[in-house]
């Protein structure tokens, strides 16, 4: 299979409250609203769904999902994050298998990792694929 895009669609009761947080925090784009189901773009081809359950359909269960986003100037983004209200789960910390990052959590409990690579230690350096 070739996939033409990939973007998880999460089932939640939070659909305005997920859309909301991607839009004031992260910039997203909403591309398409219906009020129980929203597409929201974030660049580059990165897009999130979210659902309201539809009859017999569970919600997701989010625990240990995480979503990684990879960007720039990942200490410009832990300070606007912080100044918008933002509390870090995790702290904004240089890691030895190649980057720099930290961690917060959306309306549904996603572990949101931020993070700008940085060069590995030669311990995670001999993991990498070319």
């Amino acid at each position: 299979m070739h996939a033409n895009s990939l973007s998880p669609c999460i089932t939640t009761a939070k659909v305005e409250e997920s859309r909301d947080f991607y839009v004031k925090h992260f910039g997203a784009k909403i591309t398409f609203d219906c009020g129980w189901y929203v597409n929201l773009e974030f660049g580059k081809g990165a897009s999130l769904q979210f659902m309201a359950p539809q009859p017999d359909q569970p919600s997701c269960n989010p625990a240990g999902l995480t979503y990684n986003f990879s960007v720039s100037d990942v200490d410009a983004e832990f300070q606007l994050l912080a100044a918008s209200g933002l509390v870090a789960i995790m702290p904004l910390e240089d890691h030895p298998w190649g980057d720099r990052g930290f961690a917060v959590q959306d309306p549904n409990g996603i572990v949101l990792y931020i993070y700008s690579d940085r060069e590995p230690s030669p311990e995670f350096k001999q993991h990498y694929k070319s």
